[in-house]
C-alpha cells in the first residue's frame, strides 16, 4: 500500500530510524504497522535495484531540510554566546559563570551561614520598578494593639490599588500563623519576629512592590535594624500616635482585659514596653480627640507617597 504525496524527516537510530511527517510531496511505503514512528528499512527492491540499499530519491531534499534546522540552531546558539557569557556585554558575572566556569567567585560566611555567594541577575530592581511605574519601598506601621494598624494597612492598600498601584501587606498576627509561628512574645522572640519580617519586607521591597509592614514593633532597636536593611528612602515609618487608654477602650480584640486580669503576661502597654519612635516620617494622631477613618488615614499616607515620588518609577 502506498501513501501518497507526503514528506519526511529521516533520522537514524542504531539499526532504525525515526520517521516524521513534514509536508506533502514524496511516495514511500507505509510500515506495517500502519502507526508513524520506528520503523525497520529491510533490504528492497526499488525500480530494479536489489539489495540493502534504500531508495535516495527523497533523501537528499531531506538532507537539505535537516542542514536548514541545524543551521538554525547553530545560529541561535552563536547568538547567544554574542549576547550572554562569551561576550563583553555588560552583564553580571555570576550571571555567566555557572556556565562558563571561567571564575570562582567569592564565598562569605554570614551568621551561622559559611561558603555562601550572592548571586546577582542582570535584571535589578530598578528594572522591576519600570515594569510597574512605581518606586519599591517598605511602609511600616507601629503602634499599640488597637491603635488601628491593620485597619490603615488595609484602607491603604485598597487606596493605592485603586491608582493601579501593587501592594502587599505583612500584618503581624497573619505572620504568627505561618513564617513566625515558632515564636512566642518574650523579649526575644519578639525580635527575632521583627528580624524576619523586616527580611521580607526588604525582599518585597526589592521585587519592586510597596510593602506594607503591620506591627506593634514594640523595641526602637529592632525597628532602626529593619531600617538599616533598606537603602535610604525606602523605609517610612508610620506611627499610629493613639494613646493607651483609647486603645484599651477599643479593646478589638478583647486582649487588654485579658492582660488586666492577669491571663496574659508581657503585653505590650501592659507590663511589657513600648518605645514610641524618634523620626518617623509620618506620625497619625487623633485630631481634636477624634479619630480620622482609617480611608482618611491612609490618604494622608498616599500624599506623602506621591508627593515624594513613590508612585511613579
Amino acid at each position: 500500500m502506498i501513501i501518497r504525496s507526503l514528506r519526511f524527516k529521516m533520522a537514524a537510530i542504531g539499526k532504525y530510524s525515526s520517521i516524521y511527517r513534514t509536508s506533502p510531496e514524496f511516495d514511500f511505503p507505509e510500515p506495517s504497522s500502519g502507526k508513524l514512528g520506528l520503523i525497520k528499512l529491510p533490504a528492497c527492491n526499488y525500480g530494479g535495484k536489489y539489495g540493502t540499499e534504500v531508495k535516495t530519491s527523497f533523501i537528499a531534499p531531506l538532507r537539505a531540510i535537516e542542514a536548514s534546522i541545524t543551521s538554525q540552531v547553530n545560529t541561535k546558539a552563536e547568538n547567544f554566546q554574542r549576547s550572554g557569557c562569551d561576550s563583553h556585554d555588560d552583564l553580571p558575572t555570576n550571571d555567566c559563570n555557572g556556565f562558563s566556569g571561567k571564575s570562582r567567585p567569592q564565598t562569605s560566611t554570614i551568621g551561622n551561614s559559611t561558603n555562601i555567594v550572592w548571586h546577582k541577575c542582570s535584571v535589578e530592581k530598578c528594572d522591576r520598578e519600570e515594569l510597574l511605574q512605581q518606586r519599591g519601598c517598605v511602609i511600616w506601621v507601629t503602634g499599640l494593639s488597637g491603635s488601628g494598624k491593620s485597619s490603615l494597612a488595609c484602607a491603604l492598600s485598597r487606596g493605592l490599588q485603586a491608582r493601579g498601584k501593587l501592594t502587599y501587606i505583612l500584618d503581624g498576627d497573619n505572620l504568627r500563623h505561618g513564617l513566625n509561628r515558632d515564636l512566642s512574645f518574650r523579649a526575644e522572640d519578639r525580635a527575632e519576629n521583627i528580624r524576619r519580617t523586616g527580611e521580607v519586607a526588604k525582599l518585597f521591597a526589592d521585587s519592586g512592590v510597596i510593602c506594607i509592614a503591620s506591627l506593634i514593633s514594640p523595641y526602637r532597636k529592632e525597628r532602626d535594624a529593619c531600617r538599616a536593611l533598606l537603602a535610604e528612602g525606602d523605609f517610612i515609618e508610620v506611627f499610629m500616635d493613639v494613646p493607651l487608654h483609647v486603645c484599651e477602650a477599643r479593646d478589638p480584640k478583647g486582649l487588654y482585659k485579658l492582660a488586666r486580669a492577669g491571663k496574659i503576661k508581657g503585653f505590650t502597654g501592659i507590663d511589657d514596653p513600648y518605645e514610641p519612635p524618634l523620626t518617623s516620617e509620618i506620625v497619625l494622631r487623633q485630631n481634636q480627640g477624634l479619630c480620622d477613618s482609617p480611608n482618611d488615614l491612609a490618604d494622608t499616607v498616599i500624599s506623602y507617597l506621591d508627593k515624594k515620588g513613590y508612585l511613579k518609577a
